[in-house]
């Protein structure tokens, strides 16, 4: 007797006890999906925020106001220099128009700065009788926003300054804004007429579409100045300032200057703190990845505990089916089978159980990861290391779980087994 042969009929076996499989299969696959879809899911909000936060690009960098926010266990703050002295009154200390103003002036890098203030958003925009979902935020920028920021303009023009120092009611609207607006001709929008929300606004320009993820809509955003967004209701309380110079090389030597000139802006000596952060702008996109890896580990533990139940369970099965077939195995041990023989038909089994609950969790698990994946607008995502690691932690499962019984049934007496009833 081949193992060829103790395969075929431990596949035999497996088809003709469909119940018991099948509950067995659903057991092992429930918690393979469960890792695999999770781990899925993971990827597709990693690859969405890696895409959110790189619209600034590789070469640009902010400054924000220093604040005690914690996301996870980390602090999103910047340690403080040794030999310097951290103050409790330099938190959430905002970042007023007057101090990016100035930093803008004398800012002497050769590099564009952004001056911008989030406004309102969840808006309606409004042209005659058409209206766009509520979705829209308004952003309040200058005229090196769309620069910084990587916006490139589809039809009309940018703001400038006088945009910027009057505050007039001109804004930029993104491609999704006005194609619901202008559905037969988005680029006509130019010097017509809009309401955002309830203040009327004339279109100076279409920004060209970025696309969207579940993080960042930027498609939906309508671009003011910031000296008007900062009249609307809701509109944040600190500005914000964005740095982007033309070689990746400069930096970190525009980092140091704007450190130097940021500092001078905050009245900050030698001994204080920093009260402001700067941050690349890949760094809230690492800090979000690495806040997820906690829930890797959280659903790897989740898919363990449940394959441990399955392992029991089939354990438990191939115990019973040792039982159910003692005349079975007497039989092939009096035609000439071996020990070795009926220990591989029943490891052979409990592998085949275990494998096609892998496979089934596999598909299931990336289907269900895919349809969170398609939510957040990103690719189709699949985590081969981690489909590798459930076959294979399977695989152990099926052999662990028929050991025991695989050696029970080696061991029988033939002659016991054929007069077992």
């Amino acid at each position: 007797m081949t193992a060829t042969d103790s395969f075929q009929l431990a596949f035999r076996t497996v088809r003709g006890n469909k119940l018991r499989t099948g509950i067995t299969v659903a057991i092992i696959a429930f918690g393979i999906m469960a890792l695999i879809g999770i781990i899925t899911s993971i990827q597709a909000m990693n690859q969405s925020l890696k895409e959110s936060f790189s619209s600034m690009g590789a070469n640009a960098f902010s400054i924000r106001y220093k604040t005690n926010i914690r996301f996870g266990r980390r602090e999103v703050i910047k340690t403080v220099r040794k030999g310097q002295k951290e103050k409790t009154s330099n938190l959430n200390k905002i970042i007023r128009r007057e101090d990016a103003e100035y930093f803008k002036e004398n800012y002497k890098f050769p590099a564009l700065v952004s001056i911008s203030i989030s406004g309102p958003g969840n808006l309606e925009c409004h042209y005659l009788d058409k209206k766009t979902n509520p979705v829209s935020q308004v952003i309040g920028g200058d005229e090196n926003y769309l620069a910084v920021n990587s916006f490139t303009l589809d039809a009309g023009r940018n703001l400038n300054n006088v945009d910027v120092q009057s505050g007039r009611n001109v804004c930029l609207i993104g491609s999704n804004v006005a194609a619901k607006l202008f559905s037969t001709a988005p680029e006509k929008c130019v010097d017509k007429i809009i309401r955002v929300g309830s203040m009327p606004y004339r279109v100076i320009g279409l920004l060209k579409s970025k696309g969207s993820s579940g993080f960042q809509r930027t498609d939906d955003n309508i671009v003011t100045s910031y000296n008007n967004c900062r009249r609307l209701s809701n509109v944040s309380a600190s500005y914000g300032i964005g740095i982007t110079v033309d070689n990746i090389v400069q930096l970190d030597a525009a980092i140091d200057e704007a450190t130097s000139v940021f500092r001078a802006v905050r009245k900050l000596t030698p001994m204080d703190a920093d009260n402001f952060i700067i941050e690349k702008s890949d760094k809230f996109a690492e800090l979000f990845i690495s806040f997820l890896s906690g829930i890797t580990g959280s659903a790897a533990a989740i898919g363990m505990i449940t394959l441990i139940g399955a392992a029991i369970g089939l354990m438990n099965i191939m115990l019973v089916a040792v039982n159910e077939r003692t005349r079975e195995v007497g039989l092939i041990k009096a035609i000439g089978g071996k020990s070795k023989n009926v220990r591989q038909q029943f490891l052979f089994e409990s592998l085949i159980i275990s494998l096609m609950g892998a496979f089934f969790g596999i598909v299931l698990g990336v289907l269900v990861g895919n349809l969170f994946a398609m939510f957040l607008k990103t690719g189709v995502v699949i985590p081969w290391l981690w489909i590798l690691i459930g076959i294979a932690v399977c695989s152990l499962v099926g052999l662990l779980a028929g050991i025991y019984p695989a050696m029970k049934a080696a061991k029988l007496n033939p002659i016991v087994a054929l007069r077992y009833e």
